[in-house]
């Protein structure tokens, strides 16, 4: 390796450098390191670069160092790396704590692929996720839900009559799903935008620090709930993954739909609260907080789920989507179907 890269290797921290430098040694041999770049990390903190390695880009995560064990993170980012869902592995070292893959020259999936396509291909990536062989179990869902509810109610970020209604149609949804079905699958459990690259064909998942073996509802209502928005794009995602939809199926996924808005609002409001500037009261206000609102401002920028105002205007407008789609008739028809399935 022709050692360019020590004129990085101060960006990399002082007790990681000489284990970085064997890993691009070993990654590729005597080719020229000629950058190195700070990436903005995923869920678990660790620190990610974007390195060029003989005109190539490269990323490298650095995570912390630990055993190689059935639940490692390496392990199911090199599964999914196998399956053709990550993208492609150059070195992994789990007692280091360092992982290089490839580096996807990300373009807007939306930019590419739009209506019913759209969902087909992001169907057939979460098809990819599932088939993938892994038997390590994860956290029990419907506990994690309680307990993010828990700390909710804890805090009272939120409180009146939408968050009221929220929390009750939740007891409903809990009282009726099908939490102990067996037949769970790997699951990614984060498909949010971030976590979703495209080279421009190809479809690619990253950052797999939470993925575990889930029910396989979490995923499909996770992605459709970011990119799934027409009944045409719900049939051609469901039908592109199941192949037949039954009612039952489509019950579910239903539910699930809200139950994921519902986890992702309590994670914006928790981030919320933790962001909320001192001696300042939470705005309880409710109305006009709708993702049909909140969504553009987000995508151009004048809203960042970087700052506080961000995660709090995000989090109520995905507690009132889930609100107003409990409120349907199509919202009481799958929940009797899912009871009356029991």
């Amino acid at each position: 390796m022709s050692l360019n890269y020590l004129n990085y290797s101060n960006i990399f921290p002082a007790d990681r450098t000489t284990a970085v430098n064997a890993a691009l040694e070993k990654a590729f041999g005597n080719t020229v390191i000629s950058e190195a770049t700070l990436l903005a990390g995923g869920l678990s903190g660790a620190p990610v670069y974007k390195i060029i390695a003989g005109d190539r880009p490269y990323v490298m995560k650095l995570d912390i160092p630990h055993a190689n064990t059935a639940a490692d993170p390496f392990v199911k980012i090199a599964l999914a790396a196998e399956a053709g869902i990550a993208p492609p592995l150059r070195y992994k070292n789990a007692e280091a704590g360092i992982i290089i893959s490839e580096f996807i020259e990300n373009k807007p999936v939306r930019a590419i692929f739009n209506g019913e396509t759209l969902a087909v291909k992001l169907a057939e990536a979460v098809k990819k996720i599932h088939a993938v062989h892994y038997d390590v179990p994860g956290s029990d869902m419907k506990e994690s839900v309680d307990r993010i509810l828990g700390t909710f109610l804890q805090h009272r970020i939120l409180s009146g009559p939408v968050p009221d209604e929220c929390l009750q149609q939740y007891e409903r949804v809990k009282a009726v799903y099908p939490w102990a079905d067996t037949d769970k699958v790997f699951s990614h459990n984060d498909l949010n935008p971030s976590n979703i690259l495209c080279d421009g064909e190809t479809v690619w998942i990253i950052d797999w620090d939470t993925a575990f073996v889930n029910d396989r509802y979490v995923d499909l209502a996770g992605v459709a709930n970011f990119f799934v928005h027409s009944p045409q794009q719900e049939t051609a995602f469901l039908q592109t993954y199941f192949g037949e939809v039954d009612d039952y199926k489509s019950s579910r996924f239903y539910v699930m739909r809200q139950v994921s808005r519902i986890i992702y609002a309590m994670m914006m409001l928790q981030l919320a609260a933790r962001a909320k500037p001192a001696d300042h009261a939470h705005d309880q206000q409710m109305e006009g907080m709708y993702l049909k609102d909140i969504g553009p401002l987000l995508g151009s920028g004048a809203l960042s789920l970087a700052t506080y105002e961000g995660q709090l205007s995000y989090g109520k407008a995905l507690m009132n989507e889930a609100v107003q789609q409990m409120r349907t008739p199509r919202f009481e028809d799958a929940l009797h179907l899912l009871g009356s399935s029991r």
